[in-house]
């Protein structure tokens, strides 16, 4: 066996003289089982065409191993599945206040977001982010179905993306408002209304090549008087029950905008596989959401970076999540990794979600697994999000451990995808 140094291995892997599908050796100095907590010393995985081929013991890893099988010597470091984010927006880049929203929307061209969008994922990927889930290009047609197709035939570097092109709202539900009635302006989503014009509106995504049905249910949040936040639901339940029924029966998974109890007593009422924000949730629906098996993205770093453009409740927002949160840590609901970037600029690393998460009562372990085996469940993709055999070759290495401090998560030294590394620092 040839051991390669970092540098030349990176470079071997990038240009091509190392390819995926060409078998090679991970030696792990530590390697984290998301699924137990366990770190087992001293390991071993096989390689072959982006896949894992076999884990274990660096011993008998090694002496199985194909002849002549290259080795990334990640001995002195932790390694771990590649990290998924389940909530971005990769064609924006922050929308603290209305107007930088507006500005994106009537300012730059679709081209030009997207171009931005393109090293918004390349950003991703160097972070250790290997999967995302970007639910809207806000305006940007099916840019994301293009930078999706241009990551998987090699164009650009980025994660594997999962896709919902353009998002739904009904009319008069969402900006750009307020501007003088006799202008036609642009919409940050796709404004259907009715029954089987939603119908109709979800297949025609799914043929343009959505991966997922997102819907904003819900707007103008506020606090009531019973002392829940309460907000106005965009749609009747019969429209939202259409949502929910076309995108399965094509097969599809759908995702809620929510903010208040009223827009996610809807959305779990219609049955939405996944809730984004959901600031509001009580007890009571904390409870139902455990009971359907809903997943939750609470989005806490996009409430706290955009407070100062919300408005009155701006700064209760985050306060208001993060007492939900404890609760439905507590009552064990499906809490994916969702920081909602776009919403905040990506020179910010998604990850400080992570430790976010862990200051509201999760522990590192949590944290780590909402990152991975719990947003890969959020995906339905079994090969994602672990690193046994027969996932996919997605991991990250970092010399510190983000079992005693998870913001080390932010320092990520290593990144492969599909087997090849796409960061290795010296």
């Amino acid at each position: 066996m040839r051991r390669l140094g970092f540098a030349l291995l990176a470079a071997l892997f990038l240009a091509g003289g190392l390819a995926a599908q060409e078998p090679s050796l991970i030696h792990a100095g530590r390697l984290l089982d998301v699924r137990t907590g366990k770190v087992h010393a001293d390991q071993g995985l096989l390689l072959k065409e982006g896949r894992v081929a076999a884990v274990g013991p660096w011993s008998q890893v090694l002496a199985a191993a194909p002849k002549g099988a290259r080795v990334l010597d990640l001995s002195g470091q932790m390694v771990l599945p590649g990290l998924i984010e389940a909530h971005t927006h990769v064609l924006l880049q922050g929308n603290r206040f209305k107007q930088d929203y507006a500005d994106q929307i009537l300012k730059e061209s679709i081209p030009a977001r997207t171009l931005r969008a393109a090293a918004a994922a390349r950003s991703a990927l160097s972070w250790g982010f290997t999967t995302l889930r970007d639910l809207g290009t806000e305006g940007a047609g099916y840019a994301d179905v293009d930078l999706k197709k241009a990551i998987e035939a090699g164009v650009v570097p980025g994660p594997r993306l999962f896709v919902a092109g353009k998002a739904f709202s009904a009319t008069g539900t969402y900006p750009l408002q307020d501007y003088a009635w006799e202008l036609d302006l642009p919409s940050g989503v796709r404004v259907v209304d009715g029954v089987e014009a939603i119908r109709l509106a979800v297949r025609d995504e799914v043929r343009r090549g959505a991966d997922w049905v997102k819907v904003y249910v819900d707007r103008a949040a506020y606090l009531g008087g019973d002392g829940r936040l309460r907000t106005q639901t965009n749609y009747r339940p019969e429209e939202l029950k259409a949502f929910v029924e076309e995108a399965h029966r094509l097969g599809k998974r759908t995702s809620a905008h929510v903010k208040g109890w009223d827009g996610i007593d809807a959305a779990l009422t219609a049955g939405f596989d996944t809730l984004e924000h959901a600031d509001g949730f009580t007890d009571d629906l904390l409870d139902r959401a455990v009971k359907q098996g809903a997943f939750w993205c609470p989005t806490i770093y996009a409430g706290i970076w955009v407070a100062d453009g919300r408005g009155p409740l701006g700064h209760e927002f985050p306060k208001i999540l993060a007492a939900a949160f404890r609760k439905g840590l507590a009552k064990g609901v499906k809490i994916a990794l969702g920081g909602d970037a776009g919403a905040f600029p990506w020179t910010e690393n998604p990850a400080k979600e992570l430790a976010l998460m862990v200051d509201r009562g999760m522990t590192p372990l949590q944290a780590i697994q909402a990152g991975t085996v719990v947003a890969a469940d959020l995906l339905g993709m079994k090969d994602l999000g672990t690193l046994e055999p027969g996932a996919h070759a997605d991991l990250v290495a970092l010399p510190e451990d983000p079992l005693r401090d998870i913001t080390a998560l932010q320092r990520i030294k290593t990144v492969l995808k599909a087997g090849e590394v796409v960061r290795q620092d010296p």
